[in-house]
């Protein structure tokens, strides 16, 4: 077992007693397999199972038809790496430095000494695999990888027994994908150089040569130039190994496929994270142009896809009844995120964000309320609710699920909502605290929702979001005013001092404690 580093003191409810009576693993001839699908920038109004009208996700709406559809389900924090930090570690982002928006050469954020998601379903008896997505860094520090080589630290050092993933985004090099601490199909004579400081003598740039561009950027995104489009930071060599974007869904897709196939005969966990709908947006030939919104419409009918290939698998392999599937997404939805795609102008009247305010970034409801789906058919009947719940809950809750004891010092945020996310608890969560871009926190409890005061522009006007930045305390009725559309700050001050203070407490690492 990995042994825990310090952290400042907690206050924790012991596992031993969470779990004490060892939920459903008794009852199981094996433990079941537990499939996370992790969408990327999808908005809870993306999808038609949550009332959307001008796209239609079939496969999702089945999925949601046959388990418990969360209404109030949250990402730990509205942007994609803290978000994924948080809930592979259950511990909230805000409290590591080095938690914010990586680059693509940044070091392992998740340390190897630290104890993940993956750790505990492999302690569990699970062969665990990632697939997708990453943006957490590979290698030991910043900018130092050996990119033709073996990266270290990589994923099989936080649990991980087998791993395919993009390096970083979609939108940042290496635009390579990464096999288990290997670049996939780099040749020897063709090395990969990235550098997030200067370009390489010669390589041309979205910036200097936009007329090698098929995609223009509307902001930033305009370094080097890969498959046509202009990313973030800057890349030489690697021709053999580059991706093609129009085949990430299919490449990702096929490679969950396999994994699932691979392992049907043993309880397995799947972190299958979707690079759909971040940007750059290159739906595959067969969804172009079929949504008639764009690219990013187009992109959402592709995630539906992937997620009807998983569910197809499973059921032919006999596996849908006892395996656990989720599906959510990191963070909010966010229409030009730095390419001209033409997301804004295809809008029409779709709300990526349902009814909430803000987007991507924000401090508002829809930078962290997402999708969440939990099917497990024959163990958990189809439902709606809207239970209090966070991803960041899924470590405590699983170890609850499978008898595991955390060690002691792991998971310090995590809570086990098992029958939350079962759907036998309609509270979920007393309270949650929420993170947005600058790292200004905002807390739930109830009906309450208190954003603290903090620093940064309360308009991001390059993706055209609110951020919910203002130097004056804000507090919503979430129960009255779901859009948060009225600050009645100014009018419960005693509800403002109260949960600015339970919000001092949980940043002093006070966790656990009662709401006063």
């Amino acid at each position: 077992m990995k042994s825990i580093p310090f952290i400042l003191p907690l206050v924790t409810v012991p596992f031993s007693m969470v779990h004490a009576e060892k939920r459903e693993k008794a009852e199981m001839p094996q433990n079941p397999n537990v499939i996370f699908i992790y969408a990327d920038d999808i908005g809870y109004g993306d999808l038609s199972c949550n009332g959307a009208k001008t796209i239609c996700t079939p496969h999702v709406e089945r999925l949601a038809a046959e388990g418990v559809r969360f209404t109030n389900a949250h990402s730990a924090a509205a942007t994609s790496t803290p978000a994924r930090y948080a809930m592979l570690t259950g511990e909230y982002a805000w409290r590591r430095k080095g938690t914010g928006i990586a680059d693509g050469d940044a070091g392992m954020i998740i340390r190897p000494e630290r104890y993940t998601l993956a750790d505990m379903f492999h302690e569990a008896g699970y062969v665990t695999g990632a697939i997708g997505k990453w943006h957490l860094g590979l290698g030991d520090q910043t900018g130092t990888q050996d990119w033709n080589g073996q990266l270290k630290p990589c994923l099989s050092d936080i649990g991980f027994d087998y791993s395919y993933i993009m390096a970083a985004t979609g939108d940042r090099v290496p635009c390579v994908f990464v096999e288990n601490g290997r670049v996939v199909n780099l040749s020897p004579d063709d090395p990969i150089y990235v550098s997030y400081k200067k370009n390489f003598p010669g390589e041309p740039t979205g910036k200097n040569n936009p007329e090698l561009l098929v995609m223009q950027p509307s902001h930033g995104h305009n370094q080097s130039i890969v498959n046509g489009i202009s990313r973030i930071g800057f890349m030489k060599g690697g021709k053999s190994a580059l991706w093609k974007d129009d085949q990430i869904a299919d490449e990702l897709t096929h490679k969950a496929v396999s994994f699932i196939e691979e392992h049907k005969d043993r309880p397995f966990f799947l972190y299958f994270a979707t690079q759909d709908a971040h940007v750059p947006r290159v739906p595959n030939e067969r969804f172009a142009g079929k949504s008639g919104m764009g690219p990013r419409g187009d992109v959402l009918l592709q995630f539906d896809w992937s997620v009807g290939e998983v569910m197809a698998t499973l059921k032919r392999l006999g596996l849908d009844k006892n395996t656990i599937v989720i599906l959510s997404s990191d963070n909010g939805p966010v229409v030009d995120d730095g390419y001209k795609d033409n997301a804004v102008e295809l809008l029409g009247e779709h709300k990526p964000g349902g009814p909430f305010r803000g987007g991507k970034y924000s401090s508002y409801e829809a930078g962290t309320r997402v999708p969440c789906i939990l099917r497990w058919a024959g163990r958990v009947k189809p439902a709606v609710t809207d239970a209090l719940v966070c991803q960041i809950d899924w470590m405590a809750s699983f170890a609850s699920l499978l008898g595991i004891d955390l060690p002691e010092g792991a998971a310090p945020d995590s809570e086990d909502c098992l029958d939350a996310w079962l759907g036998k608890d309609t509270q979920g969560r007393s309270y949650l605290v929420e993170q947005n871009a600058q790292n200004n926190l905002s807390i739930i409890t109830g009906e309450w929702k208190y954003i603290e005061p903090g620093e940064g522009q309360p308009f991001n006007k390059n993706v055209g979001i609110e951020t919910g930045n203002s130097p004056y305390p804000q507090l919503y009725n979430l129960y009255k005013d779901l859009g948060e559309k009225e600050n009645v700050a100014e009018k419960y001050p005693k509800q403002v001092k109260k949960l600015s203070r339970q919000l001092e407490k949980i940043k002093d690492n006070r966790v656990g404690l009662p709401l006063e």
